[in-house]
């Protein structure tokens, strides 16, 4: 593919060959001469000249002269992250299934299913399941009875959706996601033993949403358990019974939320972040990776640790860590010498 059909698909300033050949797109230290990388943050600028690529995506002009060494194509975007994603998409599609039911799969006779679906073998749809246009169900793909779909689902192998949750359009079910388990909950008997109590509520997942591998979002005891519109899960992620998923969040890997925790829009909670449930974390919200959320987070607020607080102040604590051993020598030294001037002189 041309350079100059890049830049025009793309709607990026183009300052080089444009009749450069490009055949894909690779990272900074990976791309060969035919291949399209990119640049997110100018300050790596110097990393340009190591490159063998034939051509970069960066958001401001590179210079040119000969002693910096950046003597590559250059497509100028205002979002380099975001067009480099858009590029990829130029040169790989992955394969979707032709429609149609595999003769394997098990169909039950009420389930409505829409146009020009893709079901694969040893799939299973269960009784009054409704099932919008495009659909794909990768082999191995459960859908309980009672489940009601939207349009463009994707599930990939051994995604599972449990009985009477619904899902919204263009969701994405990554291998082994589970959405509508059974909450975690159990009241002790008087022989401390353990009696399971009902998990009577769904699970609803909104439109464009993505949940990645051995994910789980639980079912509510009572009402819903809701993944808002747009929201990014990553795999290995535990989301709680009765738990709220604001719209546009991005929860990454092995992140767990207790049941009833609430998330506003647009939350990032980084990886294996802890969150105890019965909480609410507001909009725009950022938690560090291995923080430990044991109350409300307040909107816009960055806060990290575990416990979590506020972010600088987690940032000056962490850096006087190493240092606490030095600072109770010091400590001690300190009171030996008041000691000795408090006491008077000559005494035992």
């Amino acid at each position: 593919m041309k350079l100059a059909e890049i830049a025009a698909s793309l709607g990026c300033e183009l300052r080089g060959d444009p009749s450069m050949e490009i055949t894909g797109v690779a990272g900074m230290e990976h791309a060969s001469p035919t291949e399209l990388t990119f640049l997110s943050n100018p300050k790596y600028a110097h990393k340009v000249k190591n490159t063998r690529a034939g051509a970069v995506l960066v958001s401001e002009p590179l210079a040119s002269d000969a002693n910096r060494g950046f003597g590559i194509a250059q497509l100028i975007s205002k979002n380099p992250d975001l067009d480099m994603a858009r590029a990829s998409e130029l040169f790989y599609q992955a394969p979707r299934p032709k429609a149609g039911v595999h003769p394997m799969a098990s169909i039950a006779v009420t389930a409505k299913i829409g146009k020009n679906a893709s079901i694969g073998a040893f799939a299973v749809v269960g009784e009054n399941v409704t099932i919008g246009d495009n659909a794909v169900l990768h082999p191995h793909v459960v859908i309980y009875d009672g489940v009601e779909i939207g349009d463009d689902f994707l599930a990939h192998a051994h995604a599972a959706v449990r009985e009477h949750c619904r899902i919204g359009n263009r969701v994405i079910l990554q291998n082994g996601a589970i959405i509508g388990g059974d909450g975690f909950g159990f009241v002790k008997r008087r022989d401390g033993t353990h009696y399971k109590i009902v998990q009577a509520g769904i699970t609803v997942i909104e439109d464009d949403v993505e949940i990645q591998t051995l994910t789980s979002v639980d079912r509510a005891r009572f009402g819903e358990t809701r993944v808002k519109r747009g929201a990014k899960i990553d795999s290995l992620v535990q989301v709680g019974h009765a738990c709220v998923v604001g719209e546009d969040n991005i929860i990454c890997a092995q992140t767990g939320l207790a049941g009833s925790s609430i998330l506003g829009k647009n939350v990032l909670l980084a990886g294996q972040v802890g969150v105890s449930g019965h909480l609410t974390i507001h909009d725009n919200a950022v938690v560090y990776a291995q923080s430990g959320i044991g109350g409300d987070v307040e909107a816009g607020h960055v806060v990290s640790g575990s416990p979590a607080f506020e972010v600088r102040e987690w940032l000056r604590a962490v850096t006087a860590f190493p240092k606490l051993g030095e600072m109770v020598r010091t400590l001690r030294q300190l009171e030996k010498r008041l000691a000795a001037l408090e006491t008077p002189h000559g005494s035992k």
